[in-house]
C-alpha cells in the first residue's frame, strides 16, 4: 500500500460480539460528529433484536418501530437489551434498551404481528399502492453530502436520486446498503428500512447544513407489508417551526410500492 492510498473499507457496519454486545465500525459514522454514529445503522441493530425474539412467537412482520434518541451513540461497542412487554396470538409489544459507555443511548417500543394470507377485494381506495417517483434503475448515482473525507454512512450505502436534490427540500432518494450490517449475514427488510428512514431529515434539510444542525430526537417508523429487495426509497419532506422544532416525513417504497411511513421530530439550532 502506498502512502496514498485510501485505507480499505471495514467489511461490514457491525461486528457481533456476543448475544447482546455489538461493535460498531466506521461505515456508521453519521453527519453531525466524527466520534458518532448515523442513528440509522444501530437503530437496525435493534431491530435485528427485535426480530430475532418476535420470531420466537411466530410473528414476522415489524409493524412499528419507535427509537426514542436519548444521547449521541458513540463508534464503539454497544448492548442491546429486548424485553417483551406483552406477547398474543396475533400481535405482540416489545421494548429495548441500546446502551454504550456506560450510558443509556435510545429506549425502543416495537409492535409486531403474524401474517395470513388475505385475498383483499378489487378497487380499494388507495389501491393499487402508490410508487415511488422513479425505479431506482432510472434513478441519478449521488453520494450523500457529507463525510467526503472519513469513512462513514455515506460509504454504507448506495443512493440514487429519485426526485429533488440532496439537501434542497423535498426529495426522494433509493438506498442500498454497499457492505453488510453483519459480515456474512443478509439484512433483513425491515432492517434495510431502519437503516435509511433515519435520513429523511438529512435528504430533505431546507436550511444550510453549515449553518444549522436539525438532528432528530427520535424516529417512527409504521409498515404496512414486508419490505421486499435490496432497495428502500425514502420520499421526504422538511416542516420546520420558528420554535427551533421541526417535523421530517418520509414516505417509505420497495421497487413494488409503498411500503409505509415515517416521522422524525427535529431540534433546529443555528451553528453561529
Amino acid at each position: 500500500m502506498t502512502a496514498n492510498a485510501p485505507a480499505p473499507l471495514p467489511a461490514a457496519a457491525f461486528t457481533v460480539l456476543s448475544p447482546r454486545k455489538v461493535l460498531a465500525s466506521e461505515l456508521t459514522r453519521g453527519p453531525w460528529d466524527p466520534q458518532h454514529q448515523h442513528a440509522g445503522p444501530p437503530i437496525a441493530m435493534v431491530c435485528r433484536a427485535l426480530e430475532a425474539v418476535a420470531q420466537d412467537h411466530g410473528l414476522t412482520h415489524i409493524g412499528r418501530l419507535t427509537a426514542n434518541l436519548l444521547r449521541p451513540v458513540p463508534i464503539g461497542e454497544l448492548e442491546i437489551e429486548v424485553e417483551t412487554d406483552y406477547a398474543g396470538r396475533n400481535a405482540a409489544h416489545y421494548s429495548a434498551r441500546l446502551w454504550g459507555g456506560g450510558k443509556e443511548l435510545a429506549r425502543f417500543t416495537a409492535l409486531a404481528q403474524r401474517e395470513n394470507a388475505l385475498e383483499l377485494p378489487d378497487a380499494l381506495d388507495g389501491h393499487p399502492l402508490p410508487q415511488a417517483p422513479l425505479p431506482p434503475a432510472d434513478g441519478a448515482p449521488e453520494r450523500m453530502p457529507f463525510g467526503h473525507r472519513l469513512t462513514g454512512y455515506a460509504d454504507l450505502v448506495e443512493n440514487r436520486i429519485a426526485s429533488g436534490r440532496f439537501f434542497r427540500g423535498r426529495c426522494a432518494a433509493w438506498f442500498r446498503l454497499q457492505r453488510p450490517l453483519v459480515e456474512g449475514e443478509a439484512p433483513s427488510g425491515y432492517q434495510r428500512v431502519a437503516v435509511a428512514a433515519d435520513s429523511g431529515n438529512g435528504i430533505s434539510a431546507v436550511l444550510d447544513f453549515a449553518r444549522f444542525s436539525f438532528v432528530n430526537s427520535d424516529l417512527t417508523i409504521n409498515l404496512l407489508r414486508r419490505p421486499q429487495g435490496e432497495w428502500i426509497c425514502v420520499d421526504a419532506r422538511t416542516l420546520l417551526a420558528p420554535n427551533g422544532c421541526g417535523l421530517a416525513e418520509s414516505q417509505l417504497f420497495d421497487e413494488a410500492g409503498l411500503i409505509g411511513r415515517a416521522t422524525q421530530s427535529l431540534a433546529v439550532r443555528s451553528r453561529g
